[in-house]
């Protein structure tokens, strides 16, 4: 028999205040008042001398209460930052103004930190609200009385997952409010599995940011008691909540980092103090930046004998996103962190008294050395400079160091620390190629590896995803000819089939399932500049139908401008020694196509700033990037972007090109395994040379780079895929010959049907996502778009059916060993859906040219009606807009030969909206023109569905009274405007989201 949840609750307890856990249990604290009161009580004790041993008076007390109660979770992680790392409250005394200490970053077990546990919070509901019930909360553990971690504990016969689902629905019904809305942490565990996560309001929690605790070597700790041991404990908890949180100003959010950046930060700090260096080797994608900013930060206020921290980087065209990240970070931080404009403003913040974080490229430093100090070694100015206790921390330290320039660094600043940051270490195997004494392995140029999280490791924890390999390049050719140049790999037959597969064979690979807005990116990556550019120019042609490679009408009806596509190299005459004069009439090109396709204004002479907005629009993590009319599908590159370049969104590369070094194969791999969204399972990889070539080089460097563990790295071949599929596909005729045989199964069979079912479409949705399955139609896999439909239909059905089973507590749909899991979400359904502006470009075209004959132009009408009624579908709105259109146009056709069809069909969209913004306006008595901004801000593309811009505004103008005239009811304002939000919300999402392009299937 399972371990009940109150015992686990106690055992949790006893575990925290025993031993040197350092809680105390106090089971006297159940109610807010009980909290308030205890706030009270420490505060005063901690803060005696200001308080000149008089107590806070109630109307003192409550200032105190309004300051400790927060909008947000961010909000209370700003000020828990404090001033110096310490968080004060203030109270108006008389005349005076007296701050008050609450709580210190530094002042950990031993110092004026008190330490307390409770358990069975009584949460009662809002007076207003009188359907709600009263919650209890599991255990609290309090700093100074204020609750900064919360735990949810469930029972083995639950999974964690509930305990994540329960304070989502706290924080839904808004229970973490007063004293709780300073929470930073939240624990879950059903004891066997146990998980922590930053605070976020509801909409913004992701089960993909929940985190496990490991120890030193990445060994994973799950029992809640060894959890509670390892993380709980003082000082551990307090460091936690206080030192390794990380604030992202520009998402304000709260990021806790995970247990590798803290292993890795540690063994930073225990090397710093007994002044040696090393490297940290976490692999591409598992958060280098945040890692390396909280080492550059913690290495200031942990070491004092360090002067300054020095954060390098290289090229900074390409690395404004580690800049911007660190700004962000650092805006709520106690260390100042500084970005060098220039070389003298980099020699004036080396030079003066204060410890900050300094940001500068290694050209700067160079041109200081080398220019601006050389010949004043006499100076004050030199000898304060050359003195200085330095640590350096480099990011991608094997790009923005070389071996001879570390070293000329090392030797004019002889007391400096190094630390390097990497994922693809240079070891022996792969090691520099330079001359005499210089260091040829990561190991002999920055000293040894201080903490390791390997690419195997990472996918373990899943916090990156694996990579699918496909080899399409061509065989049986000698080894003689497989230079990139020889002729087979050179040839417009051989590019356009490349081609052929990006534009035409790639469409799951680029995440058409998902719809217009919310598809993948991809890069081409070919051996030089010039290879490049002819891409570029042969898919402008092929895209202006000049080739015979045409664009399928598969892909064409989904996005109609697909691909939306750009080129990047250096316009320089240093990247692979092509002369400049070649390059930049051609990036000219390139600048005005991009500005057309934009609205920008890029010149050669601002090559830096467009590059900065090619990253940005890949990265996407802009709102106005999530619009198909902002981004790209493709960018054709040489070296730009493989390393260093962060864009989650990015799920494939290309490669035309012979193999690169180990590490250049894992750092370009990289670019596209980030985590993204549930659609997104690997990186995709395709090659078009040397198959056997290159998979030897890729196996050779995973091996090299995740410890042996390359078949845990790549994702199934094709034939493994297509055999566990048939298997699978063979398993669920057996059970299911038919759909229609489902609905009389008894519920037993429903589940063992659907648990078969998520298995299938698990298989199904990667096999889609070879290049190779769009070789043969769908009904040669042995099921056709029907037959799969069909059987997504009723096993959505059984979810539903279960779902309502375990709600209502009734027999039959507890959890077995056959029981599906809930969470799944189907990844083989084909989403696919015709654009509208496709079905615009048909309708057009037949109204403009009238001269075809009738069977040809009869059968253009069917498929225009096919398509209308595929959209209907998918967009019920859209589609019966779309519908009368069309039936006006089919009365006259020649009434609209000489229209513009799409500039008929916006202003069909538009009066549909104002129609709707106009009835709600009219209901509720609100300003028209406020309503039309939440329409016109209002953004689901971030899955956000509770974030409307505009509504404060829509609040102060309403007309209330006006409204309550109207109804003849005396409804309270509150729920007014509560009712007035809810409806606005369901407006937005039920009339206008459909009616607007970006949400089109």
């Amino acid at each position: 028999m399972s371990e009940a949840e109150s015992s686990i609750e106690q055992n949790l307890i006893c575990q925290l205040t025993s031993g040197e856990s350092q809680w105390t249990y106090r089971p006297d604290l159940k109610t807010e008042a009980d909290l308030w009161n205890n706030v009270r009580k420490i505060l005063e004790t901690n803060n005696q001398e200001k308080l000149n041993g008089v107590p806070l008076s109630d109307k003192e007390f409550e200032q105190v209460k309004n300051q400790l109660t927060f909008p947000t979770f961010f909000d209370a992680a700003c000020w828990i930052a404090g001033e110096n790392g310490v968080a004060h409250v203030t109270v108006q005394r008389d005349t005076e103004t007296v701050q008050l200490v609450t709580l210190k970053r530094e002042d950990v077990a031993g110092g004026s930190s008190v330490y307390e546990v409770i358990n069975q919070y009584q949460a009662l509901s809002d007076e207003d609200s009188p359907t709600q019930k009263n919650r209890r909360f599991d255990v609290s553990l309090l700093i100074n009385g204020i609750p900064l971690i919360h735990i949810e504990l469930k029972n083995r016969n639950h999974p964690y997952m509930d305990g994540f689902r329960q304070i989502r629905k706290y924080i839904e019904e808004g229970r973490f409010k007063g004293i709780f809305s300073a929470v930073q942490m939240f624990v879950i565990s059903n004891a066997a599995e146990t998980k922590y996560f930053a605070a976020a309001q509801a909409e913004e929690l992701n089960e993909k940011f929940l985190s496990g605790w490991a120890d030193e070597n990445s060994e994973p700790i799950t029992n809640y008691l060894s959890f509670a041991k390892s993380l709980l404990s003082i000082p551990a908890a307090h460091h936690m909540v206080m030192q390794y949180t990380v604030m992202d100003k520009d998402d304000r959010r709260l990021l806790l980092l995970r247990p590798y950046q803290i292993h890795a930060i540690k063994a930073i700090r225990a090397a710093s103090k007994v002044g040696k260096s090393g490297f940290i080797w976490h692999t591409t994608g598992s958060g280098k930046t945040m890692t390396s900013y909280k080492a550059a930060r913690n290495l200031l206020m942990d070491i004092p004998s360090i002067d300054k921290t020095v954060f390098l980087i290289d090229r900074k065209d390409l690395d404004n996103q580690t800049n911007d990240a660190f700004q962000s970070y650092a805006q709520n931080d106690i260390i100042d962190v500084d970005e060098t404009d220039n070389v003298t403003d980099l020699m004036k913040k080396l030079r003066n008294s204060s410890r900050n974080v300094i940001i500068t490229t290694i050209q700067k430093l160079q041109i200081l050395m080398n220019r601006r100090l050389a010949g004043k070694e006499n100076t004050t100015e030199y000898k304060r400079i050359k003195n200085l206790r330095i640590a350096f921390v480099v990011d991608e330290c094997h790009r923005t160091l070389t071996p001879k320039t570390k070293r000329a660094l090392e030797s004019f600043f002889t007391r400096s620390l190094w630390y390097g940051f990497t994922g693809t270490p240079i070891f022996a195997v792969n090691a520099y190629k330079v001359g005499g004494d210089l260091p040829k392995t990561t190991e002999e140029l920055y000293g040894p590896c201080l903490h390791d999280y390997t690419v195997k490791k990472a996918l373990h924890d899943g916090n990156v995803l694996g990579f699918q390999t496909e080899h399409l390049g061509k065989t049986g050719i000698s080894d003689d000819d497989e230079n990139e140049e020889f002729s087979v790999y050179n040839t417009e037959e051989f590019m356009l089939k490349v081609l052929d597969v990006i534009v035409n064979k790639s469409r799951a690979k680029f995440g058409f399932q998902n719809g217009s807005g919310k598809t993948y990116e991809a890069l081409l990556t070919v051996n030089s500049i010039e290879k490049a550019q002819r891409y570029y120019d042969l898919l402008k042609a092929v895209k202006a139908g000049e080739k015979p490679l045409k664009i399928s009408e598969e892909t064409r009806r989904v996005l109609p401008d697909f691909p939306k596509f750009a080129i990047t190299y250096s316009v320089s005459n240093d990247e692979n020694s092509e002369s400049s004069h070649v390059n930049v009439p051609k990036m000219k090109e390139s600048l005005q196509d991009y500005n057309k396709m934009f609205g920008t204004n890029y010149v050669v002479d601002t090559i830096k700033n467009y590059n900065v907005n090619l990253n940005n629009r890949l990265a996407r993590k802009e709102t106005r990037y999530k619009s198909r009319t902002e981004q790209l599908d493709l960018v054709i590159v040489v070296d730009r972007l493989l390393t260093g370049f962060d864009a989650p969104c990015l799920s494939t590369l290309f490669i035309d090109r012979q193999p690169m070094q180990p590490q250049g194969i894992i750092q370009a791999f990289s670019r596209t395994n980030r985590l993204y969204d549930k659609n997104k399972t690997a990186g995709q990889i395709v090659t078009f040379q040397s198959p056997h070539k290159f998979k030897k080089a890729v196996d050779d460097a995973l091996k090299l780079y995740s410890n042996g563990g390359e078949t845990s790295v790549l994702a199934p071949d094709w034939e493994t895929v297509k055999a566990e599929y048939d298997k699978q596909l063979k398993m669920m005729r057996i059970i299911a010959p038919t759909p229609d045989v489902i609905a009389n199964f008894s519920m037993q069979a429903k589940m063992r049907f659907a648990n078969v079912f998520q298995s299938f479409d698990k298989l199904y949705a990667d096999l889609k996502s070879f290049t190779k399955y769009g070789e043969c139609p769908p009904e040669s896999y042995g099921i056709t778009d029907d037959e799969y439909a069909d059987y997504a239909a009723y096993y959505e059905n059984i979810m539903e059916e279960l779902r309502q089973l375990r709600n209502s507590g009734a027999t039959g749909g507890e959890d077995s060993e056959e029981s599906p899991l809930d969470e799944y979400e189907l990844r083989a359904y084909s989403r696919e859906r015709v654009d509208y502006e496709y079905i615009v470009s048909l309708i057009q075209n037949l109204v403009t040219d009238t001269t075809e004959e009738v069977e040809n132009r009869d059968k253009k009408i069917a498929e225009v009606e096919n398509y209308i009624q595929e959209l209907t579908k998918a967009n019920e709105k859209l589609g019966s807009l779309m519908r009368k259109m069309w039936e006006k146009i089919l009365v006259d056709p020649g009434k609209y030969k000489n229209e513009e069809i799409g500039t008929i069909f916006v202003e069909m969209r538009e009066d549909a909206v104002d129609k709707v913004i106009n009835k709600f306006v009219e209901e509720w008595c609100v300003k028209k023109e406020a309503v039309q901004y939440t329409a016109e801000h209002y953004n689901t593309l971030t899955d956000d569905d509770n974030k409307i811009l505009g509504l404060k505004t829509l609040r102060e103008t309403a007309d209330y009274e006006r409204y309550k005239e109207k109804i003849g009811n005396d409804i309270p304002k509150f729920r007014y405007y509560s009712s007035m939000r809810n409806n606005l919300l369901q407006m937005l999402q039920k009339e206008i989201l459909p009616l607007r392009e970006e949400h089109n299937g």
